[in-house]
């Protein structure tokens, strides 16, 4: 039994959400020839207050957003980027290493900006000559710390990440563009519309908008969701609202407890995304990376509603420029875009949502695995 280790970290749920994504397949595909395990690297085996890092994460993006860009901004830079990797590998080597010998790993996957140069850093001072993979979850302005030409492979999901690895000295041969690697149930959904929406307790013959908020249930998710009610009905245009909330049950109350002039439908955290994307006619989101890729396999035309700065900047124009949706911070605009759309621009969606069935990479996290299969089973191939 062949064993891959998946670094990860928990600075937004996107990591996680790829790392299992992977896992899934590899246990789909190779159960009897490969283990596969995740650890959070920074949460669970570095010291303080490196282990303090995601719950920074969420802080700064929640109440700083402009501190994470300069920090992103920063790290961009080499110059700056070296010294402080090698302190922080000297600095962790003790406790990284014990991971390292505890899970014997044959093959590594970094699924993290910051899990290339320190990890390489240390199994080079271990002597461990072990393959190493990067599967970027950046869509398009991945951080250049994604990029080390160190690495056997690199998966990326757009020309403009793999013009990025170039320039950080990848060689072409190590760069796979793929796609991201998406929750294989989101490949396997075939569920004519009219079933998931009876089996969801939706209306039937009614367009229906998913809101979206990630798995914290962050951003102004209650103005969005009034506004949108609002302007449909005052358009007389027929539509129901499907609000995810994720994990915060706040916001899921305070929506519950509203009076709409439109069916609202108010969940909380899912585990099956794949049939509320399938059911919907359109969806409202920030510009992660995942639920835009998501969104694409499932065709649905995305309204864009804020995003991270540094690594979501790129993924606005990216669904702008391939006519796959708009971009508005506003949620007065966002009401007129949903009401254009299921109105006077119908047509423009659908050609949106052919556009996005187009772009979507459904098998995309198969593809990824598969070669990294061949990768760690490569020596008993030859066998």
């Amino acid at each position: 039994m062949k064993r891959i280790l998946i670094l990860m970290s928990d600075t937004g749920g996107g990591h996680r959400a790829s790392a299992e994504a992977l896992q899934a397949v590899f246990q789909e595909r190779y159960s009897e020839q490969i283990q596969v395990d995740i650890i959070d690297l920074w949460t669970d085996h570095t010291p303080w207050p490196l282990n303090q890092l995601p719950q920074s994460y969420r802080f700064i993006i929640s109440h700083a957003p402009w501190l994470w860009k300069l920090a992103w901004r920063i790290s961009e830079n080499q110059q700056a980027r070296d010294p402080l990797f090698k302190a922080i590998a000297q600095w962790t080597y003790g406790s990284v290493r014990r991971a390292f010998l505890r899970y014997q790993p044959d093959l590594i996957i970094s699924v993290h900006p910051l899990m290339q140069h320190v990890p390489l850093l240390i199994l080079k001072k271990m002597g461990w000559a072990k393959p190493f993979v990067t599967v970027v979850t950046d869509l398009t302005t991945a951080n250049m710390n994604w990029f080390h030409p160190g690495v056997d492979r690199c998966f990326v999901a757009s020309d403009e990440a793999y013009r990025r690895g170039l320039a950080a000295g990848l060689a072409p041969h190590k760069l796979r563009m793929l796609g991201l690697p998406i929750r294989p149930s989101f490949a396997r959904q075939t569920q004519p519309k009219d079933e998931l929406r009876r089996k969801l307790g939706l209306q039937v013959n009614v367009p229906t908008i998913l809101l979206v908020s990630g798995g914290e249930g962050m951003g102004p998710v209650l103005p969005i969701a009034n506004s949108v009610v609002t302007q449909l009905s005052q358009a007389g245009i027929a539509g129901q609202l499907v609000v995810i909330c994720g994990r915060n049950t706040k916001l899921q109350k305070r929506l519950k407890r509203e009076r709409w002039a439109l069916p609202v439908h108010v969940r909380g955290f899912v585990t099956n995304m794949p049939e509320w994307m399938a059911a919907s006619d359109c969806i409202i989101t920030k510009a992660g990376p995942g639920t835009i890729a998501e969104a694409l396999i499932s065709g649905l035309p995305i309204m864009l509603s804020g995003f991270i700065p540094g690594q979501e900047e790129g993924n606005v124009p990216f669904v702008i420029e391939n006519g796959v949706g708009a971009y508005s911070e506003d949620p007065t605009e966002i009401g007129r875009t949903i009401t254009r759309w299921l109105g006077s621009e119908h047509a423009v969606m659908t050609e949106m949502a052919r556009r996005a069935k187009s772009l979507g990479r459904p098998q995309s996290t198969y593809d990824i695995v598969e070669e990294i299969a061949g990768l760690v089973l490569a020596e008993e191939q030859v066998g």
